[in-house]
């Protein structure tokens, strides 16, 4: 199982790193690159979906199978997203917003089809904090972020997901931010924490890895940045196995 898989490499004080593929910016034309740099550096996690996606991913999700030996996990924006080739879902649930949509609603639609297509949920809670853009996220959820100097409603939020029995607990800047969270907020949030805690949003460089990593991420979300260069992929790994040396 691939959260069993997360957990093992969390419990040796590894840190991972999980590229997110949005499918809309990312063609089957581009599998082959990426089964090249997969050869020499492969993340620990390979996500795939968006806040809002306008193709229909099962070929590509077929395709990424089918040529990549790496589990794909779906990280979908809705109910709508779920599809059956993934070999595990983000079962996210918004919890640092309040709209019941993004809580529960989605789940409840997304729950049979779960069921009926054996895909293991993983019960992660979401928590939106502000990275200094309006994202597609936000606009999307219609729920505003966790302002990025209140540290103290970060670390009670993440708590309380932790307490409702979520197993990991996702802090996110969103796609696009301009800046990624700060080291203060997830030094304070992974302190708190029991779970592991995954950091994504506005991390482009090396440095800004290194620096989620030792603040306390135990998984570090890129995506963006990959979107223009593939090939960055491989100094990011390396960054990682270094730090885990």
């Amino acid at each position: 199982m691939v959260y069993n898989k997360i957990i093992e490499r969390y419990n040796k004080g590894c840190k991972q790193l999980a590229f997110l593929i949005d499918p809309d910016k990312f063609s089957l034309e581009q599998i082959p690159e990426l089964n090249t740099i997969f050869q020499e550096a492969k993340p620990d996690i390979l996500l795939i979906g968006g806040s809002l996606v306008s193709v229909d991913t099962t070929k590509l999700i077929d395709e990424l199978k089918k040529t990549l030996n790496i589990p794909v996990v779906l990280y979908p924006g809705s109910s709508i997203q779920v599809c059956s080739g993934v070999d595990a879902m983000l079962f996210l649930s918004l919890i640092s917003g309040r709209n019941p949509e993004f809580l529960i609603s989605h789940h409840v639609a997304a729950a049979p089809l779960i069921k009926a297509n054996n895909i293991e949920a993983i019960s992660t809670g979401y928590m939106l904090v502000d990275g200094g853009s309006h994202t597609s996220v936000q606009y999307m959820s219609q729920t505003q972020p966790i302002p990025r100097d209140k540290y103290d409603i970060a670390v009670a939020t993440a708590l309380a997901g932790q307490y409702l029995g979520m197993k990991m607990i996702y802090m996110d800047a969103g796609s696009g931010a301009r800046q990624a969270i700060s080291s203060e907020m997830i030094t304070l949030v992974k302190s708190a924490l029991d779970v592991p805690l995954i950091i994504g949003g506005g991390i482009r460089t090396e440095d800004q890895l290194l620096s989620a990593c030792k603040a306390g991420a135990d998984i570090v979300v890129v995506g963006n940045v990959f979107e223009k260069d593939l090939g960055l992929l491989k100094s990011f790994c390396r960054t990682l196995t270094n730090v885990n040396k």
